[in-house]
């Protein structure tokens, strides 16, 4: 299900400089990458404690704060504690590392007697001249994309509020046009404009309410398409382009809560599930000044199709707009005309699965041409459109995948990627020649690792991360192409001697055969004392869909921690990738799961678990315990319910159990449309097969989960009564997907599954 964090091929927005990207890779260019040896852990130090673990930093992996590269090449901005409160936005060079304070933290004080505003995020204007200020943040859905914006101007050290007498906390999305006289920004469904110097707000819409929404998005666009921020800006700023959508018709989920107030109160908002009726979408053109919208003429039935991505085509005439069919399985890409709302079909990627939309979308050569990213010979790989044709130059080539692109400069002919083809475990950042030459450099040197960057706008300096299995992330500054580092950012110098100083047992990652034959990835990890000539047993953590990658050489944070408790309590620990997961191994290793969530992929996994029985002695077959959370917890059940002769106990934590019970976008795109799908949906739900459980189950979920609705487990556990089965099950009063809010819930929920392993699956060898 929809939970991980990061972007491209993670799973929530842009790759932060502090986070760590894992997945994996494939195979065939040159590079000095190896598989991964062993580590060899420390067999004596100290006990990892879950108090320390959980209520200190002892552990914790920090990074930098919010990083922001300066288009002129001046340097790149970062915010400062200031000395009296507040924050300072100082710039910096990357080179000499020359320190000037741009905006003081005083100068961010509403009134002389107010605090200095604390800074969510920030943006500039074009000339650098103005400060966009995103500050008393709030969630709209999952996100903190609700809040109050305001602007600093450099040269007066004016501070403006936006909104006029707007309610606190209700602005979204404020953009400077291109000349920085105006900002536009959505309140309660409806854009506005505002002109900074007269401060003249003017509403270029006016029917947004709880039903038609302007200018950003429902619950399920905003979690499964990434889209948040509903309207553009043109080039010269005469015109503003936006997405509508009319949720009338889309059934409303209703939740409850019953631990804020005397009463119980309800929350509902629009939520379609598997089947049921989507909003419907439309594109429109405006001017910024106010007046009429031109809707853009884009064939299909606006509910059976997702208009998933659109940007200006390279001038202020043209937008160009990406359209899935409901089923995703076809991207039509169709350059539309911003004044008569005419369309022009130019390429589209049609599949028997599902398509993929593209980010990385850039024109280039003067507009006549764009970038675009396509699976089309197996692998995903780099191409060049021409506009008035559609005809498509090859880039990148070669039986590996470009994972994710990080920049593309058509005034060096490069474009910047992270790829992996040698290993399904690590990343590495590598340029293309834009010219479709097929010349290929790879930047990082020969460290084994992930490897992660934020690029400087001319591509010749990027703040770079690095992490391994056994190292916390390091983040330096390094100088491109010869990837010189300038100096160290953050090392994580004292949380890496809290972890080096721990008992540890080895870790290494192996490959073991599915039953056809294909090698799946793995890591184990064994108890410090480990005797191989004696029995342990052993718990798999699975993630297994198609968001998530569980295996790969990089630091795995408070999970991998939580699993070295584990190694020292004497459990083997393991987790092995199946196929679908999104690894760079290609299109058909992605798209061998369609339609077969929890059977091929636990097939896999099943699989993976016998080839060790056979290679490893030391497994204990009766001592076989599996956990996971969203589409792992689903995983886990169907590992349960499917071999239960080979399962001996499960953690689901915030499964879900029925798949017609998710949304529309996440499921259809991975197990087909109703009513033709429907026996598929039948075969892939664990609720079909729960009758088949034998082992220990853990069932957990949060009441409050807006994204895998408790209702799936309260199903679940209706069925187990049915047939008898006894399990344990526990709910977190209104605790989201992530099962985190509250204080102590954490340590709680980690104490709960380790005390459930020790009492069903005990731990040590025989």
């Amino acid at each position: 299900m929809t939970h991980s964090s990061s972007r491209a091929w993670i799973r929530h927005g842009v790759i932060a400089l502090t986070s760590i990207f894992i997945a994996a890779g494939c195979s065939s260019l040159p590079s000095d990458s190896t598989q991964p040896a062993p580590v060899v852990a420390t067999q004596s130090g100290a006990q990892i404690q879950f108090e320390r673990l959980y209520n200190s930093s002892d552990y914790a992996a920090r990074g930098v704060g919010p990083t922001r590269w300066l288009a002129d090449g001046s340097g790149y901005t970062v915010l400062e504690n200031a000395t009296d409160g507040g924050q300072d936005l100082v710039r910096y060079h990357p080179e000499t590392q020359q320190r000037t304070l741009l905006v003081a933290a005083a100068d961010l004080r509403p009134s002389t007697d107010a605090e200095p505003l604390s800074i969510a995020d920030y943006s500039w204007s074009e000339d650098g001249q103005k400060l966009l200020i995103f500050t008393n943040t709030k969630r709209s859905w999952r996100t903190h994309t609700l809040g109050d914006y305001w602007v600093f101007d450099l040269k007066t050290k004016q501070l403006q509020q936006l909104g006029g007498n707007a309610e606190p906390s209700t602005l979204q999305f404020a953009k400077f046009d291109p000349q920085a006289k105006r900002v536009a920004y959505v309140m309660k469904n409806n854009i506005y404009v505002e002109e900074l110097a007269s401060k003249r707000i003017t509403a270029l819409t006016k029917d947004g309410n709880d039903t038609i929404v302007n200018g950003t998005f429902d619950w399920v666009n905003e979690e499964e398409f990434f889209l948040r921020d509903g309207f553009r800006w043109s080039p010269d700023g005469q015109s503003i382009a936006y997405w509508q959508l009319d949720t009338a018709g889309t059934p409303l989920f209703t939740m409850i809560n019953n631990t804020d107030s005397l009463y119980p109160t309800l929350k509902q908002f629009p939520y379609p599930k598997v089947g049921e009726t989507n909003a419907a979408m439309r594109i429109g053109v405006m001017p910024a000044s106010g007046g009429n919208t031109t809707w853009m003429n884009v064939p299909g039935d606006p509910r059976q199709h997702y208009l998933v991505r659109m940007q200006w085509a390279g001038n202020s005439d043209s937008l160009l707009i990406q359209q899935l069919t409901r089923s995703q399985a076809v991207n039509t890409v169709f350059l539309a005309n911003a004044n008569s709302g005419a369309v022009q079909k130019l390429l589209d990627e049609t599949t028997e699965s599902w398509a993929e939309y593209v980010d990385d979308v850039q024109f280039i050569d003067e507009g006549s041409a764009f970038t675009w990213l396509s699976e089309r010979s197996g692998f995903r790989h780099l191409y060049v459109v021409q506009r008035d044709t559609g005809r498509l130059r090859t880039i990148t080539r070669g039986q590996w995948d470009v994972i994710e692109v990080l920049q593309i400069n058509p005034a060096s002919g490069w474009v910047y990627f992270i790829a992996s083809p040698d290993t399904p475990l690590e990343r590495y950042l590598f340029r293309a020649s834009l010219d479709g030459s097929g010349k290929l450099e790879r930047l990082t040197p020969a460290q084994p690792g992930t490897h992660s960057y934020q690029l400087s706008a001319d591509a010749n300096y990027a703040v770079h991360t690095f992490s391994d299995i056994d190292t916390m992330p390091v983040v330096d500054m390094i100088k491109l192409p010869e990837h010189q580092s300038l100096r160290i950012i953050k090392d994580n110098q004292s949380a890496q001697q809290n972890f080096d100083q721990l008992q540890r047992g080895d870790f290494e990652f192996f490959q073991v055969a599915a039953q056809d034959g294909l090698l799946l990835d793995g890591f184990l990890i064994k108890p410090a004392d480990f005797d191989p000539s004696k029995k342990y047993p052993i718990l798999f953590y699975v993630y297994g869909e198609p968001w998530g990658q569980t295996v790969s050489n990089s630091w795995g944070g408070e999970r991998f921690l939580f699993h070295n408790y584990l190694a020292q309590q004497g459990y083997l620990v393991a987790s092995i990738d199946n196929r679908g997961t999104r690894s760079p191994r290609g299109y058909e290793w992605r798209r061998s799961i369609y339609q077969q969530l929890g059977v091929v992929t636990v097939r896999d996994q099943h699989d993976a678990l016998q080839a060790m029985l056979e290679r490893w002695s030391f497994i204990d077959a009766d001592r076989v315990g599996i956990w996971g959370h969203s589409g792992g917890g689903s995983q886990t059940l169907n590992a349960l319910f499917r071999y239960p002769e080979s399962y001996h106990l499960g953690m689901a934590l915030a499964p879900v159990p029925d798949l017609t019970l998710y949304d529309t976008i996440y499921q259809e795109r991975y197990s087909g449309l109703l009513p033709e799908a429907a026996a598929s949906y039948r075969e892939t739900s664990a609720l079909t097969h729960a009758a088949n459980l034998q082992g220990k189950l853990l069932l957990v979920h949060g009441t409050g989960d807006d994204n895998v609705h408790f209702q799936g487990s309260e199903r679940l556990v209706n069925e187990l009564i049915k047939h008898g089965k006894q399990f344990d099950y526990f709910a977190y009063p209104n605790r989201s997907h992530g099962i985190y809010e509250g204080a102590g819930t954490t340590l709680h929920l980690r104490t709960m599954m380790a005390e459930f392993l020790q009492e069903h699956l005990p731990a040590g060898a025989r």
